[in-house]
């Protein structure tokens, strides 16, 4: 699996812990910044990282701002992109299980870096259901 990470500043520290943990189980990660804590618009990394989920570059994105809001309206805004804010576990599961979501947005300044390591490893292990679902995802698509 590859999966491509993006945040701004207030989200830069998470994401440097989430690279590393994810680089630790052998997934490839692409980091399209930010790489510093100095200011940026959260925008710019919400469009890089959902361009290339939308485009089918990456099966999966995950994004980080202060409060993962901006991040997932910015990111839903692409084809094909379900970006689920997830601040807890079971947002996190259901996300996955229903809505089969290819993109988690967190908010860096709201959990701990503790809590951000679970939901990126349960938002990947936890498998889309299909079934009722299936045909509920099919409806999101606005033409």
């Amino acid at each position: 699996m590859k999966i491509i990470v993006g945040a701004d500043h207030a989200g830069y520290p998470m994401k440097e812990k989430v690279k590393a943990f994810l680089q630790d189980r052998g997934i490839t990660v692409e980091d399209v910044g930010t790489h510093s804590d100095d200011s940026v618009d959260y925008t710019d990394f919400g469009k890089a990282v959902a361009s290339k989920v939308s485009d089918g570059t990456f099966q999966r994105g995950i994004l980080i701002c202060g409060t993962g809001l901006g991040m997932s309206m910015i990111a839903n805004r692409f084809p094909g992109v379900r970006a689920a804010l997830a601040n807890d576990l079971f947002s996190a599961i259901m996300s996955r299980r229903h809505n089969d979501s290819n993109v988690l947005a967190m908010g860096g300044r709201l959990i701990g870096d503790a809590l951000a390591l679970q939901l990126v490893e349960t938002w990947l292990e936890t498998p889309f259901e299909g079934g009722r679902h299936q045909r509920r995802l099919e409806k999101m698509d606005i033409e």
